[in-house]
């Protein structure tokens, strides 16, 4: 059965030519934000790749066909459609296919299409990763085992801080996932420039994390990579501040909401609560992703041609 794949003009000739490109994930746009602000930041967060010198290429599920490059209309409606359009990740991404559905991509999805594709490095807002309580509830992203898995360099602002962010980075590590953070000591909590939880690798230069994502491939270790990128000084919300309002969120869910509705909750109780701020703070983070994972794959592409 072939494939239902569809590259954008540009983005293939791109691969083809060994030039850098970025994957942008899509759920990001129809969950991540409210409308107009998801099509505003996914415009942005392009505009950002290309700032750097790499194309960037959307991903999603268009009418059953994995498609890669989405064009600016399709992106769009996928925006104004918001939480209603299919979240699509590893256990349900072929499912999408078979039935001709349109959906977005997750950060495991995004990743498994960015592979076939041939692209290496994606950039995201924060992976998911252990869900508080999952002692008992078992709720572990889907995130971490792709890691694990598709060779692909992902970069984010760390684990989203409504998550565990201890038991996350044990379960990186256990799964053999290299984590390093790009220009801190500290894990950043998303919204945070830091966890309180040491970085398991620090690094300052684009050039050896490209090096070390080659090695990896070289030396036949399966999985990817994740970098870390902490939210630019002036957009972050303290720990201080953020952790409070959090563990409010948190307190509330539990009282009122159930499974799937658990993070929407969280995550929109952190907006009112913060009053907007962590919204101008995920807008910021995204854009800074996307300008780093840009010189990576840039790092990347001229550590291949010089061989």
């Amino acid at each position: 059965m072939t494939l239902p794949l569809d590259i954008d003009e540009e983005i293939r000739d791109a691969l083809e030519g060994g030039r850098p490109v970025v994957a942008l994930e899509s759920t990001i746009v129809s969950h991540g934000m409210p409308y107009p602000q998801n099509i505003e930041t996914a415009r942005s967060a392009a505009n950002a790749v290309r700032d750097e010198g790499a194309v960037p290429a959307t991903i999603a599920v268009l009418a059953g066909r994995l498609t890669v490059g989405v064009a600016e209309a399709d992106l769009d409606s996928l925006a104004k459609a918001g939480r209603s359009a299919l979240k699509l990740s590893r256990a349900n991404l072929a499912s999408c296919i078979a039935s001709r559905e349109t959906g977005t991509t997750t950060v495991a999805a995004t990743m498994i299409v960015a592979h076939i594709a041939g692209i290496e490095v994606f950039a995201t807002g924060g992976i998911g990763g252990v869900h508080r309580g999952a002692e008992a509830s078992f709720d572990v992203s889907a995130d971490l085992q792709e890691l694990s898995i598709t060779p692909v360099a992902v970069v984010c602002a760390g684990a989203k801080a409504i998550l565990d962010i201890p038991k996350t980075l044990e379960v990186l590590e256990t799964l053999g996932v290299p984590v390093t953070t790009f220009g801190s000591p500290d894990f950043p909590a998303f919204w945070s420039r830091a966890s309180s939880v040491p970085s398991p690798s620090v690094s300052n230069s684009t050039r050896q994390i490209a090096r070390e994502f080659l090695l990896r491939r070289n030396l036949g270790l399966q999985g990817g990579q994740l970098i870390a990128n902490p939210v630019p000084p002036e957009d972050e919300i303290p720990a201080a501040i953020m952790n409070p309002l959090i563990e409010q969120a948190v307190s509330e869910a539990r009282e009122q909401v159930t499974g799937p509705s658990v993070t929407p909750f969280v995550l929109g109780r952190i907006f009112e609560l913060s009053e907007g701020r962590s919204a101008k703070a995920n807008e910021a983070l995204v854009l800074s992703n996307a300008r780093l994972a840009a010189r990576i794959a840039s790092d990347l592409a001229d550590l291949r041609k010089k061989g």
